[in-house]
């Protein structure tokens, strides 16, 4: 069953684009990411123009993110003050970012800065989360103390304050420049930044993995709101028949994933999600390296 997306000026399969939703939710609610990461480069590789998948894909996030959040919260795994710091950075860092997006439409740049900012974190993040997984699985056979963090130079920062659901003493700082960079790539991206935010929470902030996933969606929430604003009011590019088709989906899925996530380990979880990201990251350089012109000559030549 088709139908037509006004924005994007093409028509999609119903249930494609409601699979594609669910499956972000899934990931919202077993990893408090908004599965933007995933549901972003899918939906430009399926024909949807890049500025309408990202403008779109932010709006899908509001959705899926706060249901994951009020269930969290609901559980009282979310740090509210880590959050409101988060968020302040990350709305600081999502301006920034949608200004520099109509920059970047404006010089006709953004297809390829989108393609390859995806290559470059999926990349890394993808490679770093099996690395991780594989190490731990590896230390729990042995026998070994599993250590998440360590103290660095970080925790030495000035403008420390107490988290106290976090059970952590840290400065400001740190988390205020992780989300003004992960605000910046919600906006360019389309994402909601957790498939970053969630490793930095936990390997340097030192938060426990309870209270991240919870706190994560806090932040991606507002800042996903703040991105599909002024994406729909400066850039014009929110599809809403697109992003409600993907809501739907999402909102269903969310629920799922919170209920997996709970009888599944999560050395298990990450070694899947990393598999999952480093395989669309090859996808998107294959798309990126082979030349769909010989493809049409050799049809030509038979």
């Amino acid at each position: 069953m088709e139908i037509y997306l006004p924005i994007a000026e093409i028509s999609q399969n119903i249930f494609f684009l409601l699979s594609i939703g669910f499956v972000a939710g899934v990931l919202s609610g077993m990893f408090g990411v908004g599965g933007g990461f995933l549901t972003t480069p899918i939906l430009i590789l399926s024909g949807v123009p890049p500025a309408v998948a990202v403008g779109s894909e932010a709006n899908h996030i509001v959705g899926s993110s706060l249901t994951g959040f009020l269930n969290y919260f609901r559980r009282k795994n979310v740090d509210i003050i880590m959050g409101a710091i988060l968020l302040l950075g990350g709305v600081i860092g999502s301006a920034s970012g949608v200004f520099l997006f109509r920059l970047l439409s404006i010089q006709g740049r953004v297809e390829e800065v989108i393609s390859f900012t995806y290559i470059l974190f999926l990349g890394s993040v993808g490679i770093y989360m099996l690395y991780e997984s594989l190490k731990t699985r590896k230390k729990k056979k042995l026998g070994s103390l599993i250590k998440l963090h360590e103290h660095s130079w970080i925790h030495g920062l000035p403008f420390r304050i107490k988290f106290r659901r976090s059970k952590l003493y840290i400065s400001v700082i740190p988390p205020l420049l992780i989300s003004y960079i992960i605000g910046v790539l919600a906006a360019i991206m389309g994402v909601g930044g957790g498939f970053i935010l969630v490793p930095a929470m936990i390997y340097l902030l030192g938060m426990s993995t309870q209270v991240v996933i919870g706190t994560s969606l806090m932040q991606i929430l507002f800042v996903s709101i703040t991105s599909t604003i002024m994406h729909a009011y400066i850039n014009q590019t929110v599809d809403v028949i697109l992003s409600g088709l993907l809501l739907l989906g999402g909102v269903l899925g969310v629920q799922m994933g919170a209920f997996v996530v709970q009888r599944v380990s999560g050395e298990v979880l990450r070694m899947l999600l990393g598999i999952i990201i480093v395989c669309l990251c090859l996808f998107l350089i294959s798309e990126l390296v082979i030349d769909p012109k010989y493809i049409f000559i050799l049809d030509l030549l038979q």
